[in-house]
């Protein structure tokens, strides 16, 4: 089976190169280097890296591979897939939809909140602040809105079932998402 190629198809393949474009950062932290981490990421996160902290280190191979993951999902939602992959597909690509606008969001509006003032941070962290703004909330928006945008054109060309599966995965993810907020993880 296959999805009649053209502009849907075409959000898969932007989900594929975001997620390894998003995966390199990871993989060259892991491996020692900092390039561009030391002005757009928060300083503790750059010395656990720097320090070479062995479960900070297994958490950006982790990331990287939960990344190039992301890459393969929206590779997969280019062309139907039957039964179990095509509902994973959805499932997921729903859920990483919701987590990764959710998370970008968050993001975003706080750095809208301190440059208005209505909130405050170190004057050391105001650079780094402005950096999630523009960069890294966008970035992670971006990414979510792609793969909502496949995973919706894949959705067209399936029974209501798989429509479920991506509901569900997307409510699950807004439900951890909220949860981590709640609890100060995410």
């Amino acid at each position: 089976m296959s999805i009649k190629s053209g502009t849907g198809t075409r959000w898969g393949y932007v989900v594929a190169v975001w997620g390894v474009l998003f995966a390199v950062p990871s993989f060259l932290w892991a491996m020692g280097s900092t390039f561009g981490a030391r002005s757009t990421v928060a300083p503790e996160l750059v010395r656990l890296a720097q320090d070479r902290v062995p479960w900070f280190l297994a958490v950006l191979w982790v990331t990287g591979l939960l990344k190039l993951l992301g890459a393969a999902i929206g590779f997969g939602l280019t062309r139907l897939r039957g039964g179990t992959a095509g509902r994973s597909l959805v499932f997921c690509g729903g859920g990483a939809a919701v987590l990764l606008i959710w998370h970008g969001g968050l993001f975003v509006v706080h750095g809208i909140l301190v440059e208005t003032g209505a909130a405050t941070v170190d004057p050391d962290l105001a650079g780094l602040t402005r950096w999630y703004l523009y960069l890294w909330g966008p970035w992670f928006i971006a990414g979510g809105l792609a793969f909502a945008a496949a995973t919706a054109h894949y959705l067209r060309h399936l029974r209501p079932v798989g429509r479920r599966f991506a509901g569900t995965g997307a409510l699950g993810a807004l439900l951890l998402s909220l949860a981590a907020t709640a609890t100060g993880i995410g």
